[in-house]
């Protein structure tokens, strides 16, 4: 039998119960609804003839079956976003692959409440004028970080780019090379430099650089002092680099502008609460820096965004360049970082912003939702074995690279399913949950998942020993 002549036609499959069926009940058109079922029938065609399936089992109707199932996996698939929300089980705070910070509640109400009106992006009430969305967070940056001005932009990299092509570009920008970093997406410094039309001029070696390497290396062609916060590295052992502080006192001697890419940046002193040793936005400003850029997504705990900050005059160069509008940033952004600065003038940024909330969470509030989780379950089901553990929660993003916070993990085996089947099955759920493997475990690190998640997360362990019985 030549199985291929038994695949209907698209126009005999539109005739079918099945499809009659699906007409009725989705709410999309009848013509995309053809054109998936020509797609899948095109599967089932090339999986015939690239012998994936068993030709001696396959009859007309069974055919059908096949390509009406792969149909209905075609629209589930459809009414599944790609980009959908996941419970973070990991315990890495600031989980690039998973969008990194999560917003405030103020945050997301802000950009719910522009999203579903105008609102005045460019606008001026008072005036009733055209207005510019570089002030509308412009002063809460001011005032938080004593700055004399700043802009936002669409991510620190493209902060990066703009500094280098407005204040440098043609001239010269002297760098340590130990800090010619290479950061996500094989971004580095050296080659957005070449992009930006400056000259890179490195200084000293990998592992020492001296304030003589920089005085040495300025000529009438510099433009530009830059200095690279080691955000996502940390060089040990024989080192040396010069602070913000001495090549700030360099910059005043030559009249040369100084720049630093904070990279991840952070408004809070995480330092207090013993929580790495990032400096603050607010002390580099302090030292005289000229412009300093840092993420909005990361410590800061907002949008996605690249924040600059500094002297005025420089600000203002950068404001009338023609990328700065390549790169502005939209209202949804903007929203969403005026209300989370707003949480850090009220003084409620632990209290408000989940990634300050979950890095400075002490081990024993893990523990308990460790413990309740393991109650429950045990309570409901015997098939679980769990192991509570200390463990180390991450912060992630490329923050703080080798700092460890104490916590707990729990880990779980089922008495059927392997730690594999495990993670893929709670991977599977309408509201997925992401795990670590490890020992033949699943592990879970409750810090980044909040009380409400933490009831879902027992409900998905509960479901799939359920479909084990």
């Amino acid at each position: 039998m030549n199985v291929l002549s038994q695949i209907p036609a698209v126009h005999q499959l539109k005739k079918h119960d099945r499809f009659l069926e699906l007409i009725t009940v989705l709410d999309v058109s009848e013509q995309v609804l053809t054109d998936w079922l020509s797609e899948q029938i095109d599967v089932v065609r090339n999986r015939v003839i690239n012998n994936e399936l068993n030709h001696e089992a396959l009859n007309r109707e069974k055919l059908i079956v096949l390509i009406f199932d792969q149909l209905n996996e075609k629209i589930h698939s459809f009414y599944r976003n790609n980009l959908q929300g996941v419970i973070n089980a990991t315990g890495v705070v600031l989980h690039t692959n998973l969008g990194r910070a999560r917003l405030s509640k103020q945050a997301i109400e802000h950009i719910h409440k522009t999203a579903s009106s105008y609102s005045t992006l460019e606008y001026n009430i008072q005036t009733g004028t055209r207005g510019s969305r570089h002030d509308i967070v412009e002063e809460y940056f001011k005032q938080l970080t004593h700055a004399e001005s700043a802009m936002v932009v669409n991510n620190n990299a493209a902060a990066v780019y703009l500094v280098l092509k407005a204040i440098a570009s043609g001239g010269e920008v002297i760098v340590s090379r130990g800090e010619l970093v290479e950061i996500g997406g094989s971004f580095r410094i050296s080659e957005i430099m070449e992009e930006s039309q400056a000259t890179l001029i490195d200084v000293g070696t990998t592992n020492k650089t001296h304030v003589s390497d920089y005085e040495k290396a300025i000529t009438e062609q510099t433009a530009l002092l830059m200095k690279v916060h080691k955000s996502n590295f940390k060089v040990i052992g024989f080192t040396e680099e010069v602070d913000t502080d001495d090549l700030v006192h360099v910059s005043r001697q030559h009249d040369i502008p100084i720049y630093e890419d904070l990279g991840s940046g952070t408004l809070f002193d995480f330092q207090k609460e013993n929580v790495g040793a990032e400096p603050t936005v607010q002390a580099k400003v302090k030292s005289g820096i000229d412009l300093l850029s840092f993420s909005g997504d990361k410590l800061l705990g907002g949008p996605q965004a690249g924040i600059i900050v500094g002297k005025k005059m420089f600000i203002d160069k950068l404001k009338r360049h023609q990328l700065a509008r390549v790169l502005r940033v939209d209202k949804f952004t903007l929203a969403g970082l005026e209300a989370t600065l707003k949480s850090y003038i009220r003084g409620q940024e632990r209290n408000d912003i989940p990634t300050i909330h979950d890095i400075i969470a002490s081990s024993q509030s893990v523990w308990e939702k460790a413990t309740k989780f393991v109650e429950k379950l045990n309570r409901a089901s015997t098939s679980f074995i769990c192991d509570i553990k200390p463990g180390k929660s991450k912060v992630g993003g490329g923050t703080m690279p080798d700092e460890k916070i104490d916590t707990y993990v729990v880990y779980v085996k089922h008495d059927f399913y392997s730690s594999e089947e495990l993670s893929v099955k709670l991977r599977c759920f309408k509201n997925p949950i992401i795990v670590r493997v490890k020992s033949e475990a699943v592990l879970l690190d409750f810090r980044t998942v909040n009380d409400e998640e933490l009831e879902q997360v027992i409900k998905a362990f509960l479901q799939i020993d359920m479909e084990n019985l």
